[in-house]
């Protein structure tokens, strides 16, 4: 799967995995227009799925990303450019019928001297293009799904061979498998299951031993199955915090065990308060400052825009990489930040950090007083 190396033959797994992007995540059809919004690294999984769209009749824009120009952007971009929204993205996401989003890090220690305030203006830039995207899809009026394509430097980030993290996702997306779509509606099916009893439920009550002990309010909120429809891979239940709750919303302490990278900055041992829905008190054994900063960098980054329950249980162990880390089997999500208006949640901002916390030791969910979750597994 690696770039950069010449090859004479596609890995048939990439295919695998253009087919269940484009057929079955997108539910591509005849006459539709897409937009592919890629990282260069990514180019095997790119082709692949350019040539799933074109069989599939669908109009496919590429825009390719290199990320070592955004190290020069930073070096001699004016604050004016940085901030600049790129326009013709914006147009093409605001137009698109299909959006199909391919990360890839060749170097995910890129940006770790640049300025915390420049990577800030080029997140609110973009910020725009992703509150478009998630208003169309609430609005039903586009399909999106992004994944992320496996890198040595991803690889070094997980500690693993570059042989064994190509391994480790094709697990988890099951394209070992004859017929992986197949297994993605057969998750779809359980945790339909888990949403229909949670949807019913007005507070979620989480606890671990860590010292975890957080009150969510969730009611009148929509809560979405995640089972490779929007992330992929995929594995997890999510909704929003109801911040318009007379409490707030989100009450308590949220103490986190896993490791977590944003913007390429590593925070370990994250222990959030919230009252009345906001952080009050942020610490963190390793990168308290930037967590800090984060949380402050507008009004809305120090609310939670959603909360989550991971489902898929081949993850075995944290990567760093948090469109995987998320999907912790055992394990549950709060974002920083930003929500997602088909859950109800509304909250506005530049920010949208996922933070895991386990629990599997220890660990409980209730809902509305009901003991459902108990030791990283569902008990209904």
């Amino acid at each position: 799967m690696q770039s950069g190396v010449a090859v004479i033959m596609r890995d048939p797994r990439v295919d695998k995995w253009a087919d269940v992007l484009v057929n079955y995540s997108l539910e591509a059809k005849s006459g539709e227009r897409a937009v592919i919004s890629a990282d260069i690294e990514a180019m095997p999984l790119v082709e692949a799925c350019y040539e799933k769209f074109l069989i599939a009749n669908v109009y496919a824009e590429l825009f390719l990303t290199y990320k070592g120009l955004s190290e020069t952007l930073f070096k001699y971009g004016s604050d004016e450019i940085i901030a600049t929204t790129p326009p013709g993205l914006r147009c093409a996401v605001e137009q698109c019928d299909l959006y199909l989003g391919i990360g890839a890090d060749a170097n995910l220690k890129l940006l770790t001297n640049v300025p915390l305030k420049k990577q800030s203006l080029a997140a609110q830039a973009r910020s725009s293009i992703v509150t478009s995207l998630l208003q169309r899809y609430a609005a039903k009026q586009v399909r999106w799904v992004y994944t992320h394509f496996p890198t040595p430097g991803a690889a070094q980030e997980a500690e693993m061979g570059t042989k064994e993290y190509e391994e480790f996702i094709c697990t988890l997306g099951f394209l070992n498998e004859a017929n992986p779509i197949h297994h993605w509606e057969a998750l779809s099916s359980k945790q339909k299951a888990i949403i229909n009893f949670l949807e019913t439920k007005k507070e979620l009550h989480f606890k671990n031993g860590a010292g975890t002990d957080l009150h969510v309010n969730i009611e009148s909120m929509k809560w979405v199955n995640c089972c490779g429809k929007i992330n992929f891979p995929d594995g997890e239940v999510y909704t929003g915090p109801n911040l318009n709750a007379p409490d707030g919303g989100v009450n308590g302490i949220a103490r986190f065990s896993f490791p977590t990278l944003y913007r390429n900055v590593e925070a370990r041992d994250i222990e959030l308060v919230f009252e009345k829905g906001a952080v009050t008190r942020a610490k963190a054994s390793k990168g308290e400052d930037f967590l800090k900063e984060m949380i402050s960098q507008d009004p809305g980054a120090k609310f939670a825009g959603e909360i989550a329950i991971g489902t898929n249980y081949h993850m075995q162990r944290i990567t760093k990489n948090i469109l995987y880390d998320e999907k912790f089997g055992g394990t549950f999500h709060l974002a920083l930040g930003k929500g997602y208006p088909q859950t109800g949640n509304t909250n506005e901002s530049a920010l949208h950090w996922d933070i895991i916390f386990d629990l599997r030791q220890n660990g409980s969910i209730t809902a509305d007083g009901e003991l459902f979750f108990k030791n990283g597994k569902f008990l209904t």
